[in-house]
């Protein structure tokens, strides 16, 4: 029997009360998320989303349902999908995260359960609920992970989870390890319709680079920046994602070409430095987040430097991190500053915006 009815935050609500707009009583992030239900519903055909900044200024995309309906398929396809599966959308929809998790669950005829966005989205669920599909930010898994191991049960029961919209941590991945049911990480941003390649990151069948969708092709520009042809956009969609191919499928992400640092005449990628500072952090027990960035110097144009969020550390660990980048970095990549910052500034998505942390 086909589902008629949606959950949010607990409270069912049918289609027909949403086509409708027959809801009230509801906080304003529930009735944003079911206004844009009654969208879907009612076939509305053009949508308006906004980025989340991440890259530059937030700005807002025209994507039409016809494009929606079509990234929602290939996922679909890609996880094999199935109209039954309880969904849990937890992913804030304002943004094309959240809006397409919605669609997918519309589309293949899932269940969905709607919860505000959270660092815990299962807090208010008892251990013995299941859900089959859903999409999480990295901060929002390990938290279920850490605060909440009595839901581990719930996500090791899925058919699929999904993870993007930052990087994942060393500690993280390795948590994910212990996950019974497949994990996704996601690539792909608002102009191309939400994902568009994903990378399985747990056993078995672990996968070291990103997998495109069937009908999804990739090049190269000059840059050596990813262009991505899909029937999801009507002309190439040029990115600032510095890749390497393994084939012409598969590639692996480097770092984002805007990123990167001159630095007397060498090319640096920050996100490779960043890779590596990652894994000195986690022997070293240091859980500041940080970034790499080019400083001004009249030099060399710019100098790797490292900024990290909270107060300042004391000599001792200072002298620790700089003896592991010496062995560990090249140098060139070794930062040339440390510099510590009460805190960064994020994009609505809740991801480090650096230019606006360092005012550049």
């Amino acid at each position: 029997m086909a589902i008629d009815h949606l959950y949010i935050n607990g409270r069912k609500v049918s289609y027909q009360d949403i086509k409708k707009k027959s809801f009230s009583a509801l906080s304003e992030y529930e009735n944003k998320a079911l206004e844009f239900c009654s969208e879907w519903l009612n076939e509305k055909n053009d949508f308006v989303i906004h980025t989340s900044g991440s890259t530059g200024f937030p700005k807002q995309i025209k994507i039409t349902r016809s494009q929606m309906e079509k990234s929602a398929a290939m996922t679909a396809e890609a996880l094999q999908l199935q109209a039954g599966y309880k969904s849990l959308v937890c992913l804030n929809a304002e943004f094309i995260a959240g809006k397409m998790m919605i669609v997918r669950s519309f589309e293949v005829g899932m269940e969905i359960n709607i919860v505000s966005p959270s660092s815990n989205p299962l807090q208010s669920f008892s251990p013995d609920t299941r859900f089959d599909f859903t999409a999480l930010v990295p901060v929002q898994l390990e938290t279920i992970l850490d605060e909440s191991p009595d839901k581990k049960n719930i996500i090791d029961n899925m058919k699929g989870i999904l993870i993007g919209g930052a990087g994942i941590s060393i500690a993280l991945e390795n948590k994910i390890q212990d996950i019974k049911s497949p994990v996704y990480h996601t690539f792909g941003m608002t102009e191309t319709i939400s994902h568009i390649a994903l990378k399985k990151i747990n056993e078995p069948d672990k996968e070291s680079c990103f997998t495109a969708f069937k009908n999804v092709i990739l090049t190269k520009d000059e840059r050596g920046c990813l262009v991505i042809n899909s029937p999801l956009t009507e002309y190439p969609v040029i990115t600032n994602d510095i890749v390497l191919f393994e084939n012409i499928k598969q590639f692996k992400w480097i770092g984002r070409s805007d990123n990167v640092i001159n630095s007397g005449g060498m090319k640096i990628f920050p996100e490779k430095i960043e890779g590596e500072i990652t894994r000195i952090f986690y022997e070293l027990n240091l859980n500041n987040r940080f970034f790499i960035f080019g400083k001004s110097d009249p030099r060399f144009g710019n100098i790797v430097t490292l900024a990290i969020e909270g107060p300042a550390w004391n000599n001792d660990t200072i002298q620790q991190i700089k003896n592991q980048f010496d062995k560990k970095l090249t140098r060139y990549d070794t930062p040339k500053e440390i510099i510590f910052l009460e805190k960064f500034q994020e994009t609505a998505t809740g991801k480090i915006d650096r230019k606006r942390t360092t005012g550049s």
